[in-house]
C-alpha cells in the first residue's frame, strides 16, 4: 500500500500523527532560547605576554618574533598578527572558519611550551585566550551621582555588581569610570633622607604591622582552642601611628614623614553620560545563556537595586543587544504573518474554494512548527537566521500541496469521487512533487557544508529550509489527500454571493488559459524566433550588470553609533575633556534623535581589574563615545546619515588628530563595509611615507570616510639611560635601580587594607609635589646592598626621546594599515578607484601593498558561493535526470536558470540594490526554486505523450493544464517573499536584497519559462522522434536486404 493511499484509508491515524507533531513543535518553541545569531564559534585566539621595562622594539625582537615562529606551524592557521607595545606583546592567531578552536588552542599551547625557554628573563608566562562572542557585552548602563561620587565604585560594586552577578546567565559585571578606594602613603623625600629611610623600608614596616598570624591551638581543660594573632588594622588612621624606625633613641612614626590619605586612586578613567559624570557598568553573559532572558532579568532587578542605593545615584541604559534582537525578530515574525496572508489570498483566488484553501493553508503552520523540534533537539536558538529560513520557506511549503490538490480537484470536477480522486490525483503527480522538492534539497543541503563566514552564518538556514520542505512534502503526500477525500465534495455548491464575487475571477482565469494556449500554439510554430528572442533578452540583461555595484553585507540600522577621536600625542586628560564636552553639546543640538550620549576619557588604572576596560583602546588624549538613538519608527534620519553628520562635526575641530565614527556601534553585521590598505615592510620611515600618501589619496577618493593610519605617531617619553660602569662601581645593577625609581614615582603596594570583605591597596610613594619635574627624578636616592645612598643623576641621565607606541606585524612582517569606512559608494567601485591610484605609485620592491578588510572577506565568501552554485546546478541536474531517466529533458528545464539571472539583474537595477552576500545567497536559492515549474510542466507533457498525444498537442494541452499550478506556486513564493523584499522594521535591511532577487528572478524566469521551455521541448522531442524514426528505418532496410 502506497503512503498516500494508506493516509486516505486511515484518516484518524494520519490526523493524530500530525497533531502530535504540532504539539511537540509548540512545546519545543516554548523551550527555545532567543538570540540574535546562531552560536558562532569564533576563529581567533590571542596570546598575551608581559615583559616589564622593555620598549616596543625590544618586545618585538625578543618576544613577538619568537612566538610567531613557533605559532606559524599550528594546523589550520589562516593569519598570525602581533602587536608589540611597551612592556607587552599581544599575538592574534586567526584560524580557518570551522576549525575546532579547543584543539587549536591546545596545539598553540604545545608550540609555545617548546619555545618558552627562549623568551628573555623577566617575561611572564604566556596567557592564551579564545576570542568568543560572549566577550561582547549584552548591556551597558551608566550610573551618575552627585554627593556619592567619591564612594561610587564601592556603592556600585556592593549594591549593583554583586546582585547582578547572582542573576542566572550573567557572566561578569565590570565597573569603569569610577575611581576605586586606595589608601595612599605620600612620602616627603626630604624627611625620608633626614631619617635615613627608604620607601622599601617603610613598605616593609607597614606590611609587618598589618598581618594576621595563626598561632596554632591550645588545650585548656577538656576544650581545644585555636590561637590567632589579630594584627590587621581595623581603621586606616592607625597607619599614622606605625613606627617605621628609631632615630636618635626616639621612635619615628609614619605621620612624621608622610601624609596618609584614605581616598580614591590618583589616576582613573572617567565616564560621562548625558553631561553628568558617573561610572559605566558593563554586563557580559555566560556562554550559552539566553541574551534576551538575561537582559529581561537585569531590567526586572534594577528597580529593586535602585531602592537600596543612595537617592542621588541614577541609572541610564547606554546600550543593549536585545532591543535589536527583539525588534529584528518581531519584524521577521511580521514578515512571516504577512506572507501567510498573501499565500492564503493567492490560493483562494485560483481555487475558488474555501475548503481547498483551508486544506492547503494547514501545510504552513504544521511545517513551520515542526521545524522547532529540530532547533530544540540540536541545541540551537530561535534567531534571525532560523526565522529568515521560515520566511523564505513559507511561500514554497504550499507548492507541493497546491500541485497535489489542484490535480485532485481537477479529477473531482471530471466526475471522480473525492476518495478515488485523492488517490489517483496524488499518484499522477507524486513523482513530480518529490522530484521538485528534491531540487530544493539539492540547493539548501550544500549550504550546510559551506566554508568561511557564509557557512557559519547559513548552515542553520540550510537545515531549517530542508526540514520545513521535507515536512511539507510529507503533508502533500499524506495530509492533503486525506483531507481532500474527507472535506472536498463531488458536487460542490457555493453561496450566491460567493458565486457573484468569484465568477469574474473564474472567467478571467479561463480566458487566461485560452490566451496561454494561443500563445503556445504560436511559439511552437515559430520556434526559431522564440529561441532567438529569448537569447536576445538574456544577453541584453547582462548589460545591466555594469550598472550594479557590489558590497559584502548590507548595512542595517540598529539605532546605535559608536566612535572615538584623538588629540595630538601628549595632550592631557583635561584638554580631552573640554573637547568632549564641546562635542556633546553641539551634537545634541543638531540631532534631537539622540537619547543617550556617553563618553569615556583617560586610561584605566593599572590596578584596575576591569577586563572590559583594559581590552579597549585608551589614552589621556583619547575619547571614545557611544550614542543611542530613538527607535527607527520614531525618526526620519537613519544612523548612516547621522553618522555622516557627526563626521562633519568632528572635522571642524582643528585640535583633533584623527577620528572615527562607526554606524551600528562597531558591529560587523550592521556597520557596512570597511577598506584596509595593508602596507608590509620593515623600514618604519618608508612604510610611514607610503601610508601617508595612500591616506591622502583615499581622503580625496569618493566613498571613503574616517581615513586613519593604524600606526600612531611617535610619542614623547623620558628615558633613563644608566651608565652601567658607574652602577657597577656603586654595587648596583639596572634591575635594582629601576625598582627604586618605579617605587618612588609609580608607588609600591605595601599591604592590603581589609574592610567589609573588600581589599584595598596601601600604596607608598613620593608625594605628588615631588613627582612633577625632571629634577625630582634625578634627585631620587638609590641604595646599594651595603646601604650607601647614590643619587640617580650620579649614575644615569634623563633624556627626552620619541618612540613608536606599538609595532604591528602580520604573517611575520611589520605592517601598517590605512583604514577607511565606506559611505555613499559601493565596495567594488571604491576599491577599483583606489587600486588604480595605488598602481600609479612608485612603491619599492621590498614593500608589499594589498587591499584587505571587507574586500578580502567578500572575495573569500563570493569564491565559496561560486563553487556552491556550480555544485547546486550539478545536483539539481542529477535529480532531474534520475526522475526523467533522461539527460535531455533536464537540460531543457535548466534553461530557466539563466533567465532567473535576468530577473535578478533587472530587480537589482530597478531597486538600486547591490550584489552582496545576501543577494548572492538569494540567487543561489533560485536555482532550485525556478526549476520546480519546469519539472511540473515537462512531467505533465510527458504524461500526455504517454497517453498517445502528438508532441505539439501534448505541449499545448500540458501547458494549458499546468498553467494555474505553475502560476499559483510562483505567486505564493513571490508574495511570500514580498514582505522581506519591501523590508519591514528594524534589521530588515539585512534580508531585503535576498527578497528582492528571489521576487525578481522567479517572476521573470516563470514568465519566460512558460514560453521557452515548451518551445525547447518541441525542438528536442522532434529531434528525438526523427532520430528514432531514422534508426528504425535503417533497421527495417537492413532486415529487407537480408530477406532478399
Amino acid at each position: 500500500m502506497k503512503l498516500y493511499e494508506a493516509s486516505v484509508k486511515k484518516p484518524i491515524t494520519t490526523a493524530i500523527i500530525f497533531v502530535a507533531v504540532v504539539v511537540l513543535g509548540l512545546f519545543s518553541l516554548s523551550k527555545l532560547s532567543i538570540d540574535m545569531l546562531p552560536d558562532i564559534e569564533m576563529n581567533q585566539a590571542i596570546v598575551i605576554v608581559t615583559y616589564p621595562g622593555a620598549s616596543a622594539e625590544d618586545v618585538e625582537n625578543n618576544v613577538s618574533k619568537t612566538l610567531e615562529s613557533a605559532l606559524s606551524t599550528v594546523s589550520d592557521l589562516k593569519k598570525i598578527k602581533s602587536t608589540s607595545k611597551e612592556n607587552t606583546a599581544v599575538i592574534n592567531v586567526e584560524f580557518n572558519w570551522g576549525t575546532d578552536l579547543d584543539a587549536a588552542v591546545n596545539d598553540m599551547r604545545d608550540k609555545i611550551e617548546m619555545v618558552k625557554s627562549y623568551l628573555p628573563d623577566g617575561c611572564s608566562n604566556p596567557i592564551i585566550m579564545k576570542i568568543s562572542t560572549d566577550m561582547m557585552p549584552v548591556s551597558i548602563y551608566s550610573a551618575t551621582s552627585k554627593e556619592s561620587s567619591q564612594a561610587l565604585y564601592k556603592i556600585l560594586e556592593d549594591g549593583v555588581a554583586n546582585p547582578l552577578n547572582r542573576i542566572n546567565g550573567v557572566g561578569s559585571v565590570s565597573i569603569s569610570g569610577a575611581p576605586q578606594r586606595e589608601i595612599s602613603v605620600n612620602i616627603d623625600p626630604q624627611k625620608l633622607e633626614a631619617y635615613n629611610l627608604t620607601i622599601e623600608q617603610i613598605g616593609g614596616a607597614i606590611a609587618k604591622e598589618n598581618v594576621n598570624t595563626p598561632g596554632g591551638s591550645i588545650d585548656i581543660g577538656s576544650e581545644t582552642y585555636s590561637l590567632r594573632i589579630e594584627g590587621e588594622m581595623k581603621e586606616s588612621d592607625i597607619l599614622n601611628n606605625v613606627i617605621v624606625s628609631n632615630y636618635g633613641g626616639k621612635s619615628v612614626y609614619l605621620k612624621d614623614i608622610a601624609i596618609v590619605r584614605d581616598s580614591v586612586q590618583e589616576k582613573a578613567q572617567e565616564s560621562y553620560v548625558n553631561g553628568r559624570k558617573g561610572a559605566t557598568i558593563v554586563i557580559q553573559k555566560q556562554t550559552g545563556a539566553n541574551s534576551v532572558e538575561v537582559v529581561k532579568k537585569i531590567r526586572e532587578q534594577l528597580p529593586q537595586i535602585q531602592k537600596n542605593l543612595p537617592k542621588d545615584i541614577q541609572f541610564e541604559e547606554v546600550m543593549n543587544t536585545t532591543d535589536n534582537i527583539e525588534n529584528s525578530i518581531a519584524s521577521l515574525v511580521e514578515t512571516v504573518l504577512l506572507a501567510f496572508l498573501f499565500v492564503a489570498i493567492v490560493v483562494i483566488f485560483f481555487l475558488g474554494q474555501w475548503r481547498a484553501t483551508i486544506i492547503i493553508m494547514l501545510t504552513i503552520p504544521i511545517s513551520l512548527i515542526a521545524s522547532f523540534i529540530y532547533l530544540l533537539v540540536t541545541g540551537n536558538t530561535l534567531n534571525v537566521i532560523s526565522l529568515s529560513a521560515l520566511s523564505i520557506a513559507i511561500g514554497m511549503v504550499v507548492d507541493d500541496a497546491i500541485v497535489v490538490l489542484e490535480n485532485i480537484t481537477t479529477h473531482i470536477e471530471r466526475g471522480a469521487r473525492p476518495r478515488e480522486a485523492a488517490i489517483y490525483g496524488t499518484n499522477e503527480v507524486g513523482v513530480a512533487v518529490i522530484a521538485s522538492t528534491l531540487t530544493i534539497f539539492a540547493v539548501f543541503l550544500p549550504f550546510t557544508m559551506m566554508g568561511g563566514m557564509a557557512g557559519i552564518m547559513f548552515k542553520q538556514l540550510g537545515w531549517m529550509v530542508c526540514i520545513v520542505m521535507a515536512i511539507s512534502l510529507i503533508c502533500a503526500l499524506t495530509l492533503i489527500p486525506m483531507l481532500s477525500a474527507t472535506m472536498l465534495k463531488k458536487d460542490r455548491t457555493n453561496s450566491k454571493v460567493f458565486e457573484k464575487l468569484y465568477s469574474p475571477i473564474r472567467k478571467a482565469l479561463d480566458n487566461l488559459d485560452v490566451f496561454y494556449a494561443k500563445c503556445l500554439t504560436w511559439v511552437v510554430r515559430h520556434k526559431t524566433v522564440t529561441i532567438i528572442s529569448g537569447i536576445f533578452v538574456f544577453v541584453g540583461s547582462l548589460m545591466l550588470s555594469f550598472g550594479i555595484g557590489s558590497e559584502f553585507i548590507p548595512q542595517s540600522d540598529n539605532s546605535q553609533i559608536s566612535g572615538n577621536f584623538q588629540l595630538p600625542v601628549g595632550a592631557n586628560v583635561e584638554r580631552s575633556k573640554v573637547i568632549a564636552k564641546q562635542f556633546e553639546t553641539n551634537i545634541k543640538k543638531k540631532y534631537p534623535e539622540i537619547t543617550t550620549l556617553s563618553y569615556t576619557v583617560g586610561i584605566p588604572s593599572e590596578d584596575d581589574n576591569n577586563s572590559w576596560a583594559q581590552m579597549q583602546t585608551s589614552g589621556s588624549n583619547y575619547v571614545s563615545f557611544r550614542i543611542k538613538l530613538s527607535d527607527l519608527k520614531e525618526r526620519k534620519r537613519d544612523i548612516f546619515e547621522i553618522s555622516e553628520g557627526i563626521r562633519q562635526e568632528l572635522s571642524t575641530y582643528p585640535e583633533l588628530y584623527k577620528y572615527n565614527v562607526a554606524a551600528g556601534g562597531s558591529n560587523g553585521m550592521t556597520s557596512g563595509s570597511t577598506v584596509d590598505v595593508e602596507i608590509l615592510g620593515y623600514d618604519f620611515d618608508v612604510t610611514e611615507k607610503i601610508a601617508k600618501e595612500i591616506k591622502e589619496k583615499m581622503s580625496n577618493t569618493k566613498g571613503f570616510r574616517d581615513v586613519t593610519i593604524s600606526r600612531e605617531d611617535y610619542k614623547p617619553q623620558y628615558q633613563i639611560e644608566f651608565d652601567r660602569e658607574k652602577l657597577a662601581l656603586n654595587g648596583l645593577n639596572v634591575a635594582t635601580a629601576s625598582s627604586f625609581i618605579r617605587n618612588r614615582m609609580n608607588g609600591m603596594t605595601a599591604s592590603l587594607f581589609r574592610e567589609d570583605g573588600e581589599e584595598y591597596k596601601i600604596k607608598v610613594r613620593y608625594d605628588k609635589e615631588h613627582r612633577q619635574s625632571i629634577e625630582d627624578i634625578e634627585n631620587i636616592m638609590i641604595y646599594n646592598t651595603s646601604g650607601k645612598a647614590i643619587r640617580l643623576n650620579e649614575v644615569a641621565k634623563v633624556v627626552e626621546k620619541f618612540s613608536p607606541p606599538s609595532i604591528e606585524r602580520q604573517d611575520r612582517e611589520r605592517i601598517v594599515k590605512v583604514s577607511a569606512t565606506l559611505y555613499g559608494e559601493t565596495l567594488d567601485k571604491a576599491t577599483k578607484n583606489l587600486q588604480s591610484q595605488i598602481d600609479k605609485m612608485a612603491i619599492p620592491s621590498n614593500i608589499g601593498v594589498e587591499i584587505g578588510g571587507t574586500l578580502e572577506e567578500q572575495q573569500e565568501s563570493f569564491a565559496d558561493m561560486g563553487l556552491l552554485a556550480v555544485l547546486i546546478i550539478m545536483l539539481v541536474y542529477f535529480v532531474m535526470a534520475a526522475q526523467f531517466e533522461s539527460l535531455r529533458y533536464p537540460f531543457i528545464i535548466m534553461f530557466s536558470i539563466p533567465f532567473a539571472l535576468t530577473g535578478v539583474l533587472i530587480a537589482l537595477f530597478v531597486t538600486g540594490g547591490t550584489i552582496n552576500m545576501m543577494s548572492a545567497i538569494g540567487s543561489i536559492m533560485l536555482i532550485g526554486i525556478v526549476v520546480k515549474n519546469g519539472i511540473v510542466l515537462v512531467d505533465y507533457i510527458n504524461l500526455n505523450r504517454e497517453r498517445g498525444m502528438g508532441i505539439t498537442t501534448a505541449v499545448i494541452n500540458g501547458g494549458k493544464s499546468r498553467l494555474r499550478p505553475v502560476i499559483m506556486t510562483t505567486a505564493t513564493t513571490v508574495l511570500g517573499m514580498i514582505p522581506m523584499a519591501i523590508g519591514f522594521g528594524e534589521g530588515a535591511e539585512l534580508w531585503q536584497p535576498m527578497g528582492v532577487v528571489i521576487v525578481g528572478g522567479l517572476t521573470v524566469s516563470t514568465l519566460i519559462t512558460l514560453i521557452l521551455i515548451p518551445t525547447l521541448y518541441c525542438v528536442f522531442a522532434s529531434r528525438e522522434v526523427k532520430t528514432y524514426r531514422n534508426k528504425h528505418r535503417i533497421k527495417l532496410n537492413r532486415r529487407t536486404i537480408k530477406a532478399e
